[in-house]
């Protein structure tokens, strides 16, 4: 789950890192009410789940209270476009105005989960302003990292070693070391995926503070954090993934145009693999897991089938604890309700294999058959040609 900047700014506040003064504003008279009381110069910005807003105009320092009214209502609004939005943008609906400062420095600084170590790494750079994709594609030399033990956090020396790198100078050297030490301990106690402050400014009197604050938190986690789950914001989500979460299912929209729905992360991502080996491209993850039952399955199914851009389903399953029979009364269900107008191609094996099949073969619904999972693949990709 991702929230916005200003939610992260405060979540990271809470724990001593160095944020700037801020107000959010859900309108423009509010922004202008907020720029006047946190004194000009300061900044106008967008609150999208999206870097690269200052490119798309999203962000704007403002002189006076005319200059904010202007900006609030330019800004509030507008569809931004950006790298990370994709051609159809997101729409701003709510403002970040906040105090302006001088700027000395411009550096990086970000944690994310290492999947090769299993740990939580601390990357810094002084490459700070520019995505950190394209520092690690033109000049990986300049990121810095620093893998944490669990058991510890992150150490006293590796704070510092990060500082040294990045050429913090000695008087401002237990700055950055208090406000890495805050940002580790922010994101190891509230479970996050991610933590990116791009950039960390050293301003001209030597303090350090977060400019930007992207934020991401594991879904698994949240169990623990309901002040984290009332932040979340359903109009920057995919109204599809926000369905999903309601009924526990693992969706992820993606661009291609066969629908899938397995049970099992690895059998879903082999899934994928398959229909793309066959020549086509999934529209989704789709896992509806393993204790899944007929009102999920046809959830699932639903979801599947408000994507206008899906032109087949291929259902792959292996019943194990989701059993064949389960899964076909649920999707027996959902496509007599909703009323199927796409290509269905079906794969099952496992218990009640035979169950499952009779129920679809007496639903009379036009279901292809699939022996494996490659001959579904093919199947569903050739069908997907067929409705184009």
């Amino acid at each position: 789950m991702n929230i916005h900047e200003h939610q992260g700014k405060e979540v990271l506040r809470r724990y001593g890192v160095a944020v700037p003064e801020g107000q959010a504003c859900f309108t423009v008279d509010e922004a202008v009410a907020a720029a006047e009381k946190l004194g000009f110069p300061c900044v106008v910005k967008a609150q999208i789940h999206a870097g690269g807003r200052g490119k798309a105009g999203g962000v704007k320092v403002v002189k006076d209270a005319a200059a904010a009214k202007a900006a609030a209502t330019e800004i509030l609004g507008k569809t931004l476009v950006t790298h990370q939005t994709g051609p159809q943008g997101r729409v701003v609906r709510r403002l970040l105005v906040e105090q302006g400062c001088q700027i000395a420095r411009e550096l990086y600084l970000g944690m994310v989960v290492d999947r090769g170590t299993g740990r939580a790494t601390m990357m810094a750079s002084t490459e700070g302003g520019v995505e950190i994709e394209e520092v690690a594609a033109k000049t990986p030399e300049k990121i810095l990292r620093e893998t944490i033990d669990p058991t510890v956090g992150l150490a006293g020396y590796q704070a510092r070693r990060l500082a040294f790198g990045l050429g913090i100078p000695k008087d401002q050297l237990g700055k950055a070391v208090a406000f890495f030490t805050a940002l580790a301990k922010a994101f190891v106690e509230l479970d996050c995926s991610l933590a990116e402050i791009n950039p960390l400014v050293v301003t001209k009197s030597g303090d350090l503070l977060a400019l930007d604050a992207k934020i991401g938190f594991d879904d698994n986690a949240l169990f623990r954090h309901a002040d984290l789950r009332a932040l979340r914001d359903p109009t920057e989500e995919d109204p599809r993934e926000t369905e999903a979460a309601k009924h526990d299912l693992s969706y992820i929209a993606l661009d291609g145009n066969i629908g899938c729905m397995v049970n099992g992360a690895g059998l879903a991502m082999a899934t994928m693999d398959s229909v793309k080996s066959a020549g086509g491209m999934p529209a989704n993850f789709l896992d509806v897991g393993g204790g899944a039952n007929t009102e999920k399955v046809k959830a699932a199914f639903q979801i599947l089938l408000s994507d206008a851009a899906v032109k087949a389903i291929f259902i792959n399953i292996f019943g194990g604890i989701l059993r064949c029979d389960v899964l076909a009364e649920g999707v027996v269900q959902a496509a007599r309700e909703i009323g199927l107008k796409v290509p269905l191609v079906v794969r099952m094996e496992g218990t009640n294999v035979e169950q499952g099949k009779k129920i679809l073969a007496d639903s009379k619904l036009d279901i292809i058959s699939a022996g494996d999972m490659q001959d579904g693949a093919k199947k569903a990709v050739q069908a997907a040609g067929r409705a184009s």
